[in-house]
């Protein structure tokens, strides 16, 4: 019980002496600022307007990081130059769902959903692209959109027939995403991206427990005429 004593009298006599220091800084404080003539701030607000300098220099700080939008600095925004140090990293810089941009802007470029096909002079055709001109059989895609990879386990039968039969129509090609190749791919007579990956019913060697990819199997689909 003593010994707690005596340390809760340490101690309140460390906060008293801790206290009276700050008050005697404060008052000193207080009479240079009133007897320079430097800053008028200073002069008129004792102590109290050193702070303003401080939160001056910190403000850039937090306004970069708390309370600045994503697109609103300048000369650079956070977006630009996240954008930059990512690609620099090389890694992936792409953004999806949406876009921090103000669409409101005149002239920015938007993507809409047209409520009717277009006319044949409402479009602009675009060029084929062959891809592997000096393989024994080159692939030429000729639209520049198409289907990114959505595996047939995570949209179901309905929605890979309707895609498929879609692709077909539209001229594209359809990624199949790392779920494999189901007949549904097929079934609209499309060109298909079949896309080998390691997931849980895609392309893989079941006797290997890292998930290789099996040579045998990809012949098997060759030899179908599933692939090219």
């Amino acid at each position: 019980m003593g010994f707690a004593m005596n340390v809760l009298e340490t101690l309140a006599l460390l906060f008293a002496f801790s206290l009276g220091a700050l008050v005697f800084v404060a008052l000193v404080l207080f009479v240079m600022d009133r007897l320079q003539t430097e800053d008028a701030i200073r002069r008129n607000y004792p102590v109290l307007g050193r702070f303003r300098h401080l939160f001056s220099t910190l403000g850039e700080f937090f306004r970069q990081y708390f309370f600045a939008m994503d697109r609103e600095e300048l000369p650079f925004n956070r977006a630009q130059r996240e954008w930059i140090k990512r690609a620099g990293e090389g890694h992936d810089n792409t953004v999806a769902f949406g876009s921090t941009r103000n669409l409101n802007v005149t002239g920015t470029p938007i993507f809409a959903n047209a409520a009717f096909p277009p006319l044949d002079d409402q479009f602009a055709a675009s060029v084929p692209l062959v891809i592997g001109e000096g393989a024994r059989q080159p692939f030429t895609a000729t639209s520049f959109f198409n289907i990114s990879g959505m595996s047939y386990g995570a949209i179901s039968k309905p929605a890979v027939q309707a895609l498929s039969r879609g692709a077909k129509e539209a001229g594209l090609w359809m990624n199949t995403g790392e779920g494999g190749l189901s007949p549904f791919h097929l079934e609209g007579g499309c060109d298909v991206v079949f896309q080998i990956g390691t997931a849980k019913y895609g392309v893989r060697d079941e006797t290997v427990a890292c998930a290789m990819i099996s040579c045998a199997q990809l012949q098997r689909i060759r030899m179908c005429g599933c692939l090219n």
